[in-house]
């Protein structure tokens, strides 16, 4: 596990790239899943979660042989709190997959994309809050920028807008834990699913034969592959969370809820209305502003490193 690093340190250090491009990678898998669950719209959202989890255990058990990460599953599992905090995130991301796959198959894609538009802010309001960590002038406005286009398209959200603070909220918590809580990110998720899994078998059971599985071949093989499209993004997100400071994480996450926004309007033929053509010119502007703050930041620090 990486110590924290002090609040200055933090406030001056540039992204780690590799912590950069696992975030980035999880959020562009996250992005596009609208495509993937669109094609599940038969089946509910709670067998879709109950397969997912399940379809996950056995990719990770098999992520747990290969890597020989055994003794330190085992470690986990012997750390009372790390269990606690590990159930509760647990709890968290199965609300998070019901709520946000119900909103895809329903036609409700741009409420779920508002709800990661709001996620990043609440991000932030954490990072800052709970975990003391500080914003530049530049970060600051960047971050108000974005908020004052989140706030337009939630004043135009109407009814919807429970999804999105739903799935804004408990994806933001699920992050905060998965922050802190001293487990590795494969171990981390597979304790999270190993925790799932019997509620997940006891549905299906109790599903019986109306259980979506060996419908079709087609079917099934999209069912089984829930395990790979939730797992990988989950694994890149954990990864990303350890590496990086939590409002850079929240910043980032606008690429999800803006390909989500791009599948809403240009595949499923969604509305778009000035209010969300306001929302990504304010949020637009204000990732430039925090790039270009970043990229200029980033560049002294290596000057000043090759001249000591």
């Amino acid at each position: 596990m990486n110590a924290p690093q002090p609040l200055s340190t933090k406030a001056a250090a540039a992204p780690d790239r590799v912590g950069l491009a696992q975030g980035v990678g999880a959020y562009i898998i996250w992005g596009l899943l609208p495509l993937f669950f669109a094609a599940l719209k038969s089946v509910g959202a709670a067998e879709v979660v109950a397969h997912r989890v399940l379809w996950s255990l056995l990719l990770l058990a098999v992520v747990i042989v290969v890597g020989r990460r055994g003794g330190a599953l085992l470690a986990a599992t012997r750390n009372p709190r790390a269990l606690l905090m590990l159930a509760g995130s647990a709890t968290l991301i199965s609300v998070n997959w019901i709520t946000y796959i119900w909103a895809v198959t329903n036609q409700h894609v741009l409420a779920a994309s508002l709800g990661y538009f709001l996620n990043p802010l609440v991000n932030v309001l954490i990072g800052v809050v709970l975990l003391g960590e500080r914003l530049t002038r530049v970060q600051t406005a960047a971050v108000g920028l974005a908020g004052v286009g989140v706030l337009v398209l939630a004043v135009a959200a109407g009814a919807g807008l429970w999804i999105s603070l739903v799935l804004a909220f408990t994806f933001a918590f699920y992050g905060l834990i998965r922050k802190v809580v001293p487990v590795g990110s494969i171990e981390g998720l597979t304790v999270e699913t190993v925790l799932l899994a019997p509620f997940a078998a006891a549905f299906l059971i109790w599903l019986g034969p109306a259980n979506s599985f060996g419908e079709t071949p087609g079917l099934s093989l999209l069912i089984a592959s829930t395990g790979i499209i939730t797992a990988t993004p989950l694994l890149l997100f954990a990864a990303a969370a350890r590496r990086l400071r939590y409002a850079t994480l929240g910043l980032l996450q606008y690429i999800a809820p803006t390909l989500q926004f791009l599948c809403a309007v240009l595949v499923f033929g969604e509305r778009m209305t000035t209010a969300h053509m306001a929302c990504f010119a304010f949020i637009w502007s204000g990732l430039a502003l925090y790039a270009v703050h970043g990229g200029v930041t980033a560049g002294a620090a290596r000057r000043r490193a090759a001249t000591n």
